[in-house]
């Protein structure tokens, strides 16, 4: 099994208590907890050192509130996870924080009252990253509940709770939730509300987690600022007003995010180093407005240092596995792609790239040495065809896999060899649950995986049923992979195991106000074995 190159040891959330995973032995458990405990106190009459006090000029106090933000956990490992939150007393103006580095203290206990503190710390929150913490933790027991919280300058956060990763070579059941695309202008994030109920073991965040517009008179809710961000404060400061949101604060603080950034991070539609209008941004000012949109991504996201940008340059593809269950693969399909085709003669090139040359090998290294049951990619934007002709011939959205395809059918290649493949995407503002197909120019290619595209949080606001199945029901005919289309808002939710992964399709009523009752979810099935979806 290869190692993925952005974390020192396998990856994944698991479980305590409830569906989670089974831990492979109470020897291996009890070890692990073992090596949990914190540095030991001095032995009894020893002599401990006491430094020689520095006199230095006293620092200004920090202002209340700090931990506005809140706290969040990602990418877990079955040792480790890693713990943020921003020091930000005035969110939506810069953060309020002076100009100097705090020392932040770390806690992460076994239990929610922190009587049984396994492991502590101090890191360092620098101004030159908005005073946001990021603690790579370690030693952690794997498969198991934490809590955790911080304080700085006699000020303590809010408590969250995340869960470490099952040992490496554990089988047992995972519950993942698959959320993206939150407009805060278009909606409320109430299917967060939900999602917490539900308690899944991690959230995998597949792109638009902000919206770069500009603030709306008629919105739902109105953007801060004066037009679309551009600058590091002004990106940081949109960052601010969506994690102000409390159903999103609260899902942050129950689990493990896992966590990937698509076009409206930054701009509509980029690509690479190319803006939507490079007639409006110039490739001179885009690439700072790029920049800023990486490190406030970074600085807002429970993400390693791997993440740490280099100007406009960020590595957030990576590779977690979840014991033998599950491997999952998360790419990165905007910061290295070809700019998008305009013809379909264009969109057939073979020098388009999505991924670029570096990440599609390590794609392709990562499924064909994966030992996992379950072959998951965390893919921003849709794999399978979307053809918009009804009748003869074939139009596509060029943004999305459609508009790469020599490379799109090499990755189809590339699923077809390995064992239960299935795509996990965003972007649609749809439920979109499709059979992948080997070749989608032949009527009677073969099925080789399954695709689930998330609808969206709030996107596109509540959308009128009769006009989507007017839109879409005529396209059925050209795209018998479909599955299953649905316009209402919220996410899916996947109870992962050996022989099978039981899908929902969790959706909320409206958007339109803070709160909002469930609809009944829509359930599918992927059955370990045989390639494809179905309702039931």
């Amino acid at each position: 099994m290869s190692q993925d190159p952005t974390a020192p040891s396998p990856a994944g959330p698991s479980p305590t208590g409830r569906r989670r995973f089974l831990a492979s032995g109470a020897a291996a458990l009890g070890a692990a907890t073992a090596g949990q405990l914190a540095a030991p106190a001095p032995a009894l009459g020893a002599t401990p050192y006491v430094p020689r006090p520095v006199h230095r000029p006293t620092a200004a106090p920090l202002p209340d509130g700090l931990f506005t933000l809140g706290v969040a956990s990602g990418d877990p490992l079955p040792d480790g996870v890693v713990l943020w939150t921003r020091l930000a007393p005035d969110p939506l103006n810069g953060g309020g924080m002076p100009e100097r580095t705090v020392e932040v203290e770390w806690q992460v206990a076994a239990d929610s009252r922190f009587r049984h503190i396994v492991r502590r710390g101090t890191t360092r929150a620098e101004p030159a990253y908005g005073h946001s913490v990021h603690a790579d933790v370690r030693g952690l027991a794997p498969g198991r509940d934490h809590w955790y919280r911080f304080r700085a300058e006699g000020q303590l956060s809010p408590t969250g709770r995340t869960r470490t990763a099952p040992p490496p070579h554990s089988t047992g059941t995972l519950r993942l939730a698959l959320a993206s695309c939150q407009n805060w202008q278009h909606g409320y994030f109430s299917a967060y509300a939900d999602m917490a109920a539900q308690d899944p073991d991690a959230v995998l965040f597949v792109g638009d987690y902000i919206y770069e517009s500009g603030p709306s008179a008629t919105a739902v809710r109105r953007h801060e600022g004066t037009g679309e961000p551009v600058t590091l404060e002004q990106y940081r400061n949109r960052y601010a007003q969506y994690r102000a949101d409390p159903d999103l604060a609260r899902m942050h603080a129950s689990a493990p995010w896992i966590v990937t950034f698509d076009d409206h991070e930054v701009d509509n539609d980029y690509a690479g180093e190319i803006p939507q209008d490079p007639d409006r941004q110039p490739h001179e000012a885009f690439v700072p407005r790029l920049t800023a949109a990486y490190q406030a991504f970074y600085e807002h996201m429970p993400v390693r240092a791997t993440a740490v940008p280099s100007g406009p340059h960020i590595r957030v593809h990576r590779r977690l596995d979840f014991g033998r269950l599950a491997r999952l693969q998360v790419l990165d399909t905007r910061q290295h792609r070809s700019d998008q085709a305009t013809t379909q003669e264009g969109a057939q090139s073979p020098l388009l790239t999505m991924l670029g040359a570096s990440q599609k090998r390590w794609l392709v290294e990562g499924l064909r040495d994966s030992p996992a049951r379950w072959n998951l990619i965390a893919s921003q934007i849709m794999l399978a065809e979307t053809d918009l002709l009804p009748g003869v011939g074939k139009r596509w959205y060029y943004d999305a896999w459609d508009g790469y395809q020599t490379e799109r059918n090499e990755l189809l290649g590339e699923l077809a060899a390995i064992r239960n493949p299935v795509v996990l995407s965003g972007d649609r503002h749809l439920t979109m649950v499709s059979d992948l197909r080997r070749d989608y120019a032949d009527p009677a290619s073969r099925t080789i995986g399954a695709e689930f595209v998330g609808c969206s949080i709030s996107s596109n606001g509540d959308q009128d049923q009769d006009a989507f199945r007017a839109q879409w029901d005529p396209l059925r005919p050209d795209n018998p992979h479909w599955k299953l289309l649905d316009a209402h808002r919220g996410y899916h939710l996947f109870d992962i195991g050996r022989d099978g992964i039981d899908a929902q399709v969790r959706t909320v009523e409206t958007v339109l106000s803070p709160a909002s009752p469930v609809r009944p979810p829509v359930r599918l099935r992927v059955d370990e074995g045989t390639p494809g979806v179905r309702l039931v």
